[in-house]
């Protein structure tokens, strides 16, 4: 920006015409890239919209677009997570829907916007990107710029990492994408693990969807603690799981969603679903006028899945359920004819889980990060 440029705008979102502004402004950014899978925009102004997103039931956000000479630049959302500052107490706001052109006065323009909200309400640090909370989109993808997205993971353009940079933030915490083949036969190892634990009388079963809402309340049960010792971690709450849950069942694979249960009491869960972006691809944002058609056409092609969960209970870790679990959803994933997946994300701190997916034979191949910003 130059001394002659006009001055940068931040405008709050209020009306619904100017939410369709900000969901539609990455049009401007990704136009030209072809591995962008465009967002279906009646979904992003569901998630946009406070009567409809349960996050809004306990916190709050506000959605920012920036305008330089009657131009729109960039976009981005101010965050008071109040389940995180209730878990943490750390004054600690988030930033997400990070969107700009290759300008860092753009770029420290809107942080500085949503730095301002957030200490507003007493807070002091602003760390992101997260789209609203570490359970949904977050991190800036940083490495693995060759390969598309696959579903409700994040992508931007290289430069995002250089703005958000000269801009003061600071790495807090990575976030890894691992990619292995579906092999034609579980491995042995693999196996020999997954009977031991059967054996030990702990089984693996596929999710009743025919008691959809009973099934949900027990994953969500298993979700709020065995992922409650990681970084960051937020449980989601029972509203929240219901309304992913209701969002992935019309995308699931049934065959590719378990429960492991000792005793008849669930110690653990595995939720993969198919890349639903191969085909969200062919959409390209609109369902209308041939949007739908494209969808289900492309639909049959898919041949990847992503493992979209994975936990099991504190006190049954190092047993071989997780295991079990992976051998269930690599035979099921074979069967149906997937080719590769993606294990994601794991915190780099995750030890445990890093390891793991090596021991499958993964590969890290994209790598996420948060930020953080004071001032």
């Amino acid at each position: 920006m130059s001394g002659s440029d006009p001055p940068i705008e931040l405008l709050p979102v209020r009306t619904r015409a100017e939410r369709r502004r900000f969901v539609r402004f990455p049009w401007r950014i990704y136009r030209a890239d072809p591995l962008w899978v465009p967002p279906l925009e009646v979904e992003r102004m569901a998630f946009f919209d406070r009567r409809e997103n349960p996050f809004f039931r306990h916190s709050d956000a506000e959605l920012f677009l920036a305008r330089r000479g009657g131009e729109w630049v960039g976009r981005i959302a101010a965050i008071e997570n109040r389940r995180h500052l209730a878990t943490y107490g750390d004054a600690t706001g988030f930033f997400g829907c990070f969107e700009a052109i290759d300008d860092v006065a753009v770029a420290r323009a809107l942080l500085e916007r949503a730095l301002a909200w957030v200490r507003e309400r007493g807070l002091r640090r602003l760390r992101g990107p997260m789209s609203f909370t570490i359970n949904d989109e977050c991190g800036l993808l940083v490495e693995g710029f060759d390969r598309p997205p696959v579903l409700l993971m994040a992508y931007n353009p290289p430069y995002y990492q250089r703005l958000l940079e000269a801009c003061g933030c600071v790495r807090v915490q990575d976030l890894y994408a691992y990619r292995m083949d579906v092999p034609a036969e579980v491995p042995a190892r693999v196996a020999n693990v997954a009977a031991a634990v059967a054996a030990r009388g702990i089984a693996i079963r596929p999710l009743d969807f025919r008691r959809f809402e009973e099934e949900v309340e027990r994953v969500h049960r298993i979700h709020s603690r065995a992922w409650a010792e990681n970084w960051g971690a937020v449980p989601l709450t029972v509203e929240e799981m219901r309304a992913l849950a209701r969002e992935l069942k019309p995308l699931a694979d049934r065959d590719l969603v378990f429960l492991a249960e000792d005793g008849g009491e669930p110690v653990g869960v595995a939720v993969t679903v198919p890349d639903i972006h191969q085909a969200l691809a062919r959409a390209r944002g609109r369902l209308l006028p041939v949007g739908w058609l494209r969808l289900l056409l492309a639909r049959r092609r898919i041949d990847a899945v992503r493992v979209l969960i994975l936990g099991v209970l504190p006190g049954k870790r190092l047993r071989g359920v997780d295991a079990a679990l992976y051998a269930h959803t690599m035979a099921a994933a074979a069967r149906k004819g997937y080719r590769w997946g993606e294990l994601s994300w794991v915190l780099e701190s995750n030890g445990a889980m890093n390891r793991a997916a090596e021991r499958l034979g993964a590969v890290r191949y994209k790598t996420y990060r948060i930020y953080d910003l004071e001032p």
